[in-house]
């Protein structure tokens, strides 16, 4: 197995909040687009991940975070229906707002462990299916409410950070 280069490894499992990163990455020029938010059954890795029977239903939001308009990372986050019931959190009501800022903006989220892998191509937007692009994903628990937030890099990233060179791409 080949390991990722150090500058992958720095985005896989770096702690930080992924919004400020981005926004510093993209001189304030983040962005979030979204693709899709409502209620589905969910995939049988997000209920194993969130401890549900498979076929649970949760809500979903798919969206892209951009820098300087551009396609930078698909982002997939899940939360069961029960749990957002109790939980006191209206995803719904995000519109283009930033799941990730919230979350790191609410000191009672804790996060759980990243989980890295090569993300598999038919999970994608199909404007975007690709194989072997690198993902993560971690689990942000407040009382009773879970949400799975997976992560995944998109070619443009990768080709922003090279041109952006060391200074912007560290914390």
């Amino acid at each position: 197995m080949v390991l990722p280069k150090p500058v992958v490894l720095d985005w896989l499992f770096n702690q930080d909040s992924l919004t400020r990163r981005l926004t510093r990455l993209s001189a304030n020029g983040f962005s979030v687009l979204p693709l899709f938010e409502g209620w589905q059954a969910l995939r049988a890795d997000e209920c194993t991940a969130l401890a549900l029977p498979d076929q649970s239903i949760g809500w979903v939001r798919e969206v892209y975070l951009l820098g300087n308009g551009q396609k930078w990372v698909f982002a997939r986050s899940v939360a069961a229906q029960s749990a957002l019931r109790q939980g006191g959190l209206n995803m719904d009501q995000l519109g283009t707002r930033s799941l990730g800022e919230l979350l790191f903006c609410d000191e009672a989220f804790e996060r759980g462990a990243l989980e890295a892998c090569r993300y598999p191509a038919a999970w994608l937007p199909t404007a975007d299916t690709a194989d072997a692009l690198w993902g993560r994903r971690s689990c942000f628990s407040r009382g009773a409410l879970s949400l799975l937030v997976a992560e995944v890099f998109l070619p443009n990233f990768w080709h922003a950070v090279q041109t952006a060179g060391p200074a912007t791409e560290q914390h």
